[in-house]
This record gives C-alpha cells, structure tokens and sequence, in this order.
C-alpha cells in the first residue's frame, strides 16, 4: 500500500506513511457517522418492545459514541492537515535536493519557468488532494467494503439494492477518467503556457517598451487568456457532466431500498427497523458516493502535475566515485557530444590542456568552444569518448570532488540578491571578510565598490540589476580568485570589460594561474597570441592546434580571425 501511493502520486516515503495513516482515520471517521443511525435503531426497537432495552446501557453506549466520534473526527484532521503540511515541506526538500544533483544539460531541455510551477504550483495542487481528496477517497472505499459487507449479511436481496447502483455509479467514475483526464490535461497544459508566457512578458518588459509593442503584447495577452478560459470550461464540463450522471445513477440506490423493502416488509421478511436501517445505509452511502465522485474528479485533475513532479524526481542525476585528484593535466580522447537534435556540437575530437600551461579555445561562433569548457567541468556529460584528469575519467569522478578543484567564469554571469561581499563569497563560503576584499582588489572590483553606498555591504538587487555588465562580470571572476582553484576556465570574459580592466584583471590572472590548468575563450585575438598553446575549432571539430606563429602558416581559420580581428580594432565610425 505504501509503495502504491508513493509511486501513485509522486510522495516522499514519509508522505507516503502519513498518507496511509489519513486514510485510516478517514474510513474510521465514515465509519463513525453510522454509529448514531445503528444506536438510533436499537433505542427505537427497545421502544417498540422488539428486543432487549437498558436505558442506563444506552446512556453509556451513547456517550461512547460520541467521545469515540469527537476523537476519530479531530484525529482526521489534525493528522490529514498535518501530514500534508509535512510533505508539502517534505517533497519540496526532495525536488530541491534533485535539483542540486541535476546537471546543467537537464536546464537546457526543460523551461525554468515551468521548473519553477512544479516546485511551488504543482506541489501545491498535490498538498490540496492530500488534504481534500487522497484519504477521503480511499477511506470510503473502505468504509463501503466493511458496510457493504454487513449489509448483505443482514439481508442480500435490500444489501443488493443499496449496493449495485453504488457499484455501477463508481464503475461509471472509473470509466469517465479518460475522458475527464483528457479535459484537464489539456486546460493544464495551457496553464503553462500561460505562466510562460507572462514570465516572458516581465523578462522582456524593457524590449517590449523600447521597441513600441506595448499595445500589440497586450492585445496578444488578452486573446490567449479568452482561450485560457474556454480551455477552463471545457475542462470544467469534462469533469461535471460525469459527475451529475455518477451521482444520479447513485440515487436509484434510495429507489431500490424503498421498492424492495417494501416487498420484503409485505411479505414479513422484515420489520420495520430493518426496513428503515436499510434507507438510512442507502441515504449515508448516497451522500458518500456524492463526495467520492468529487475526490476522484480532484485527483484526476492533479495526473498532470503528479505526473511532471514523477519526471523531476526521475530525471536522471550525475553519478561518480570519491575520488581524489592531486594532478591536473587534462585530456579528451575522440570526445563527442550533441544536444536535442542529435547534431554533433563536440565532433571526435582530442586534445590536452597542461597544468601551468594556457589553453586558448578560438573559433567561430557556434563551433562547440563553450560546449567544450562545459564537458571538461562535467556540467554536460559527453556521448562518447573521454575527457581524463589525473588519470580518472572525468564522468566517473563525482561531482562535489571535481567542482572542488573547477573555477569556472562564463560570459553570462548570474549574481544573487544580496551584498557584493555576500556575492563573492561564494567562491569560498569559510573565508574571511579580509580574503574576499582580497579577491576582489585583484578582480578591479575596488574601484566601483568605493562608490556604491555601503560599500561592500551594499545589495545589489536580482542578478546584479544595480550593478553595470563590466560590474557583474568583475565581481564572478573575483570568486574565481576567492576560490584559487588548480583548474581555471574562463569564457570570454573580457566581453564586457573596458581595455583598462581587462589589462588590469589580465595581470592579476597571470599570478592566480601560476601552476594551474587555465583554459580560455577569447575573441580579443590580440589577448591570447604570447599563451602556451592555441586550439582552434571550426564546425565541432579541432582544425589545429599549436601556437601564434605556427596556426598564423597552418591554420585558414586562425589567420582569418586574426585578419578580422585586426580590421575590427582599426575601424572607426
């Protein structure tokens, strides 16, 4: 049982137990609402002088009842509210926790923002099934076995009429979910679509001003959130419709009763308490039916989110050994690599980049140089060959022990909404407010942080939006320096720096790099010509490698950049 609902809507293992435990007090509780209808006709039959009758018994009975009610009907709410809190708590943690260990390919295939709706909107429609649906439904279909049972010992011809419209209203449930699945699939779906789409629109506010679509984004909104809401109904009527016909079918139960009790009550197979405990059973299990088909219209509805939040758990993680490296040589053997559409980005190619040595990656936009950087930190994972550090492929290292001994500065820089001092700390979270004013001196980070108005202790707002690109990509390449790793890889980082910073940062980076691996990117071809050795790629694959004066006779690409580069440097507007 606990395996079934784990794996049926997605839980923790911890959720899955307090899930079981809702469930139990759920069918309980259904099961105490009979009580007073059974006490109800033992009191009416002593009455009657039909059966045995002690009036101080029936005190005790009855207030036996009704602590017994009060104690199941509280214990089901606390623990149904509590467990769900817990697991609304639980589950985040564990996709938190998946998150982590994800690698970076996976954010590459999959929309953040509806990363995101997972985390927050769909754990939170599984919560509100936990806490409106989950136990009730399975809690009534316990309730209805146990009763069902004793209906049909204390008589199966009127336990048949109560019990086979029931039966045939739930088959009808069971029957409608494809049907029911399908409506609120697809008005999820577009729900999604929703969420991006206004992500996008916040994203690119600025854009939309600038360039004067204000009117026609606006127009474009509207016209999709009519749709939304036709999508919204439909679904809606999906998921009525079966409901309204669940529900009449039933009610025949109540006819049945009636009809056939009068029968055997005519014929004196009973009497009249039977009679009347038969239309009450009928009566209870009608209105239980009632909110079944409810219960189970809700946790169709949530088959989508389960279903996105079973996927994210799913996703396949990084693996590797402990390992640790001590020599940070790194070589790649016949490497290769695609993303969505199977075209090679990383084409066979091989290579090695020497500790204490510079490796300059040059080539054409789009020609796998970032891809390569990305490979060798194992933030993708390649398809085939290998990439080895210190004797041990780099996919069989894990990957706490390689990020370790990995600085890693990318043209893109992400900064959080705290303090500078806070932002370049977490190259090293241990170290000192003395180290990181260190690090970021040699990062030219000084300069701009003297002007701002607490200094280091001044936020600079969602990633950086305080803080000029030169800025942003000052204060990354300080937690470079902060973190003094033996593996330095670098992505065009002097893209949005002016000729004096670069200068600057270049001599700061000529001491960290003492005795370390540094691979880099750079279109500044003037900046790479003095490095140890130069690769450049074209189309996936390495042409040459070598260094200035050797690619300048032997490579046409090499020559080409340099030439362009050369005009670019002299033209004037």
């Amino acid at each position: 049982m606990k395996n079934y609902i784990k794996n049926r809507f997605a839980l923790t293992e911890i959720g899955a137990k307090g899930t079981i435990v809702a469930i139990k007090y759920s069918a309980l509780k259904s099961l105490s609402y009979m009580m007073p209808i059974m006490f109800l006709m033992y009191v009416i039959q002593g009455l009657l002088g039909l059966g045995n009758f002690d009036f101080k018994i029936s005190i005790i009975v009855f207030v036996a009842i009704g602590l017994f009610m009060i104690y199941v009907i509280n214990k089901d709410y606390i623990t149904t509210y509590n467990e769900t809190y817990k697991e609304s708590a639980n589950l985040r943690i564990e996709i938190s926790e998946r998150i982590k260990d994800l690698p970076l390919s996976f954010y590459s295939r999959h929309s953040l923002t509806d990363l995101s709706q997972t985390i927050m909107k769909d754990v939170e429609t599984v919560e509100h099934a936990m806490s409106h649906a989950i136990p009730g439904f399975y809690g009534f279909m316990i309730n209805f076995a146990i009763i069902g049972v004793l209906l049909l010992v204390g008589n199966i011809k009127l336990g048949l009429a109560v019990m086979l419209p029931i039966l045939v209203s739930m088959l009808l449930s069971f029957l409608s979910k494809k049907r029911q699945t399908r409506a609120t699939e697809i008005y999820y779906k577009e729900q999604r679509k929703s969420s991006k789409m206004f992500q996008e629109l916040i994203d690119l506010s600025t854009e939309i001003k600038s360039y004067n679509l204000s009117e026609k984004k606006k127009k474009d909104a509207l016209e999709f959130v009519r749709e939304l809401e036709k999508y919204h109904i439909s679904s809606e009527i999906g998921q009525v419709v079966p409901i309204t016909l669940t529900g009449i079918v039933g009610n025949f139960a109540l006819g049945f009763v009636v009809y056939f009790g009068l029968t055997e009550l005519i014929s004196g197979n009973i009497n009249i308490l039977y009679f009347a405990g038969y239309l009450f059973a009928a009566a209870r299990l009608i209105d239980g039916v009632a909110a079944f088909n409810q219960y189970y219209a809700e946790m169709m509805y949530i088959d989508s989110p389960v279903e996105k939040i079973r996927k994210l758990k799913e996703a396949p993680t990084q693996v590797g050994s402990a390992s640790e490296l001590n020599q940070f040589d790194i070589s790649g053997e016949n490497v290769e690599f695609s993303y969505l559409d199977g075209k090679k980005v990383i084409d066979d190619i091989s290579f090695k980049a020497l500790q204490g040595k510079t490796t300059a990656l040059v080539g054409p936009s789009g020609c796998g140089k970032t891809t390569l950087l990305r490979l060798v930190s194992r933030l993708y994972d390649y398809d085939s060959g290998k990439i080895i550090i210190d004797g041990k492929e780099v996919q069989k290292i894990r990957t706490e022990d390689l990020f370790k001994h990995i600085s890693i500065v990318f043209q893109e820089v992400l900064l959080f909404n705290g303090s500078v001092m806070d932002n370049i700390r977490i190259g090293n979270l241990s170290a000192s407010d003395e180290e990181v004013i260190e690090a970021a001196r040699l990062a030219n980070c000084d300069e701009f942080v003297e002007k701002l108005p607490q200094g280091y202790d001044t936020l600079i707002g969602e990633n950086g939006s305080n803080l000029s690109g030169g800025e942003r990509q000052r204060i990354s390449i300080a937690r470079a320096f902060l973190k003094d790793a033996e593996i330095i890889l670098l992505d065009e980082i002097a893209a949005s720096l002016d000729v004096e910073n670069e200068k600057y940062i270049q001599q700061s980076l000529n001491k960290l790099t003492k005795d370390k691996t540094l691979m880099i990117i750079s279109h500044r071809m003037k900046s790479i010509e003095k490095v140890n050795q130069i690769i450049v790629m074209n189309n996936g694959k390495i042409e040459q490698s070598g260094v200035h004066e050797e690619l300048l006779k032997s490579s046409k690409t090499y020559k080409k950049m340099i030439d362009s580069s050369k005009k670019s440097e002299e033209f004037v507007f």
